[in-house]
């Protein structure tokens, strides 16, 4: 056993030491059995494992073939040459990757990695902010169920929202459903916004009072938001944008210390391939992103659960929103 045991640690050591700052040997050596596990299935059954930026490292350097957010997901999606793709995330984007798929199976490890933004608004909704808005075309956020997708326009993501939004050259547009996503992008356009009230419920709870305490704790921080926090608070920060953009700009800007406005796991990601910046971490976690493990990962390879499927007559026309968006 104990030999086995060296074998196993031996195989995964080149993955350990893209997270050793921040996951401890004797928490990898639970890690490890699943991880070569789950390499080997993805051999066998030539899938590939799509994570966003939220998802823990363990998972993100550990068995992710794609990580990053929901745009690269979504754009990377299109490419897979797998016939199996496994959405470390939530329902949203394994739902997202089977539009831009649908002759491949796509599983999500655990059914109940849902998003509270996206119960915050349903296709019905939709249906009434057109009537009562009929000259406004409807943009939606991809953090939203396929149903909610094929009553829109076209999709976009907190990377890109500026851009679609612009790109319809409209008078005024529907932005659904993130009330403060839709304010940060109105004070960046000319173009009137609609708003819907759903909110994320991670970033609703960083305040402009959490930033400025960071700043008095921390002087000289330099402060990243993402743009589903409140507007007062990205007035506060001192950059705002989607993950990537927030993984980007500690990359090119390098600030000594830095803190990130979002959830828990983008900062150990991040820190993981920095370690020469000092990442301070008043972040809150999304419980929903946490119901994906490497044991639900596993077990989703070995039996194929969960399946995504979509309503065919739903599919199609929310498979034209997101590929308008990716058109932009």
């Amino acid at each position: 056993m104990a030999a086995a045991n060296a074998e196993l640690l031996a195989r995964t050591a080149p993955l350990y030491e893209r997270v050793k700052r921040v996951i401890p040997p004797f928490e990898w050596a639970t890690f490890a059995e699943d991880v070569d596990t789950i390499l080997a299935l993805k051999r066998q059954r030539n899938a590939v494992v799509l994570a966003h930026n939220y998802q823990t490292p363990e998972i993100f350097h550990g068995v992710a073939d794609i990580v990053g957010d929901s745009l690269l997901l979504a754009r990377e999606a299109t490419k897979v040459d797998a016939d199996i793709i496994v959405l470390a995330g939530v329902h949203f984007m394994a739902e997202t990757a089977k539009l831009l798929n649908p002759a491949k199976t796509v599983l999500i490890p655990n059914l109940a990695a849902g998003c509270s933004l996206a119960d915050s608004i349903t296709a019905e909704d939709v249906r009434l902010m057109r009537a009562r808005y009929p000259d406004a075309p409807v943009v939606t956020y991809v953090n939203t169920s396929a149903a909610v997708k094929a009553e829109s326009d076209i999709c976009c993501t907190s990377g890109n929202a500026l851009k679609v939004v612009e790109s319809l050259g409209a008078e005024r547009v529907i932005m659904l459903p993130d009330e403060y996503l839709a304010q940060n992008i109105a004070a960046q356009t000319k173009t009137k916004i609609i708003a819907w009230k759903g909110h994320c419920e991670v970033h609703e709870l960083f305040t402009a009072a959490d930033v400025r305490q960071i700043r008095e704790d921390h002087p000289g921080i330099t402060i990243l938001a993402h743009p589903e926090c409140p507007p007062e608070v990205v007035a506060e920060a001192d950059f705002a944008g989607s993950t990537a953009a927030m993984s980007d700009f500690v990359e090119t800007k390098r600030p000594a210390h830095v803190v990130l406005l979002t959830e828990c796991s983008m900062s150990d990601n991040v820190s993981a391939q920095h370690p020469d910046i000092e990442f301070v971490r008043p972040c809150n976690l999304c419980p929903h992103m946490k119901r994906i493990t490497l044991k639900n990962i596993r077990h989703a390879l070995e039996t194929n659960r969960h399946e995504v499927t979509i309503d065919p007559a739903v599919a199609g026309r929310a498979r034209q929103a997101v590929e308008r968006m990716l058109a932009v």
